[in-house]
């Protein structure tokens, strides 16, 4: 089968593939999983009421059998792409696929049929893994190797890798942080019709932004490794995996992965929730505003500021010392809780020092595999990228499991639905819950429903502050020290030239 040829036809990246393939053809796959990743929890726990399931085990167990499922195929999709060989590469024929996949398999994620809690419970299995373990591992693995193999320049490597992440930024701190927890949240509430209506828009979106990444993308380190005696690239997993794991810069970067992930996945996990309960009232359209794009501000500053420090001063420097920074806005978060102002003020000092970690990581990464290149004389994208992918995957898994059990065991209470404000007086009085807010004040919405949250525990409010800025007190610091011993670009421009010397030799 000829797949579309490339649209990108220079031999060094040009300003199109950059702004096309780079900035806007990523949006609508990654406008997808922020929101997912900062509320398809709470569609499970305040549309579908899901927390009590199995007595609270059910949103325990099954994400993490769910990721334990995604790391096979992550596995398995680094096999596959390692194993490709096209003339448009060995990534970019799965973004491909993965346009039309994504978006179906997100819109089956919602659709979940009313009926009795196992019909729901297997619904939302069977479509987390169609969604997460299947379509999305497939658009993941092959965008997220677009920066590695797109050439062998450093500084282009390095702009590539800014633009990736300012779409990310973009989606996740402006769109989620911003226009969601204003507009959107207040309007669809619990209603589970407009969670489908809007999440079926969001799917379709991605389907021509991904086709876009697809044609003004271009695999030159593919291209070039071309004429490579074809079995070093079909090395065995097992094989591919000792190569990877003896290597020094490849473990701290896998290490230094995990544990940014655990920190990052528990601070997203509780975002709605820290905003809704800890700091303001539930769905108020501006507690959550301003957490994110206030204390989000520095990312639209480091897009101009962050590549040029990291060119004159070193990728690993400027990231090792923006994770003190880290460190010490999240400190400042966790002392003073409950002061919208204080949280604002650490959340700013947080994100300058998240800043380098958010749009050179990629490249520092790239820089591992070309390391591995030319001490090993093989390239392994689709083996790493497994790798990398499976600790994301399996700590997002993980770190959901042990929220949502926190969640349970510590007493979280969901919101209800009520159709006047005498039926939702009956149902907290029967239970001996006590309103958020005045049920007065509530607003219903267009039709007439009102949503009425519960004042949580203490227990409760305790754990989901530990999740959302405690904990990366611990995280920051120990990512600093990991950083330190990565000095991988300290020779790597005299090992890329090597790697071309051989390649023209051959």
């Amino acid at each position: 089968m000829k797949l579309p040829a490339s649209l990108v036809r220079t031999p060094e990246v040009s300003k199109k593939e950059k702004w096309l393939g780079y900035l806007l053809g990523p949006a609508g796959a990654l406008l997808l999983n922020a929101v997912l990743a900062t509320y398809l929890n709470v569609y499970y726990t305040d549309v579908l009421n899901l927390t009590p399931l199995w007595g609270g085990m059910f949103l325990t167990i099954f994400p993490i059998v769910s990721k334990v499922i995604d790391a096979i195929t992550n596995i398995l999709m680094g096999q596959v792409i390692d194993r490709t060989k096209t003339k448009e590469g060995k990534a970019r024929p799965w973004l491909l696929l993965s346009a039309i996949l994504v978006p179906i398999t997100a819109i089956l994620l919602f659709t979940v049929p009313e009926g009795s809690d196992t019909v729901k419970a297997i619904w939302v299995m069977i479509s987390y893994n169609l969604f997460y373990s299947f379509a999305y591992t497939i658009f993941n693995m092959s965008h997220n190797l677009m920066v590695p193999l797109s050439t062998r320049d450093g500084t282009a490597r390095g702009g590539l890798s800014v633009f990736n992440q300012i779409t990310t930024i973009m989606m996740s701190g402006i769109l989620v942080a911003l226009v969601f927890p204003m507009v959107i949240m207040p309007m669809i509430g619990v209603d589970k019709s407009k969670w489908i209506t809007l999440m079926a828009i969001l799917s379709i979106i991605a389907l021509p932004l991904t086709l876009l990444e697809y044609f003004f993308t271009k695999e030159r380190v593919t291209e070039e490794n071309a004429c490579e005696d074809k079995t070093k690239s079909q090395l065995p997993f097992r094989q591919q995996i000792k190569i990877l794991f003896t290597d020094k810069y490849m473990v701290l970067m896998y290490v230094y992965f995990l544990v940014y992930t655990i920190g990052t996945t528990l601070k997203n996990l509780g975002l709605v929730y820290y905003c809704n309960y800890v700091l303001g009232t539930y769905n108020d359209g501006i507690t959550q505003m301003l957490v994110s794009v206030i204390g989000g501000v520095p990312m639209g500053i480091g897009i101009f500021a962050v590549w040029p420090l990291a060119k004159k001063f070193g990728k690993r420097n400027v990231t090792m010392v923006g994770f003190l920074l880290y460190a010490l806005g999240s400190l400042i978060c966790w002392l003073f809780p409950t002061s919208l102002i204080i949280v604002l003020v650490g959340q700013f000092i947080k994100n300058i020092g998240g800043l380098p970690c958010a749009y050179v990581f990629m490249a520092l990464f790239a820089d591992c595999l070309d390391h591995l290149e030319w001490k090993k004389n093989i390239r392994m994208d689709g083996a790493a990228m497994s790798i990398y992918n499976i600790i994301a995957v399996a700590m997002v898994g993980i770190m959901t499991g042990v929220f949502n059990w926190m969640l349970a065991t510590s007493g979280y209470i969901a919101p209800i639905t009520a159709g006047s404000v005498m039926e939702a007086a009956s149902t907290l009085a029967a239970n001996g819950w006590t309103a958020q807010v005045a049920l007065e004040s509530l607003k219903p919405a267009a039709d007439g429903v009102l949503t009425v949250a519960m004042q949580q525990p203490t227990g409760v409010n305790g754990m989901i502050t530990i999740a959302f800025v405690g904990l990366e007190v611990f995280t920051g610091i120990i990512l600093a020290v990991i950083l330190w011993f990565i000095n991988v670009e300290k020779n790597i421009a005299r090992e890329q030239e090597e790697i071309k010397a051989r390649r023209t030799a051959e």
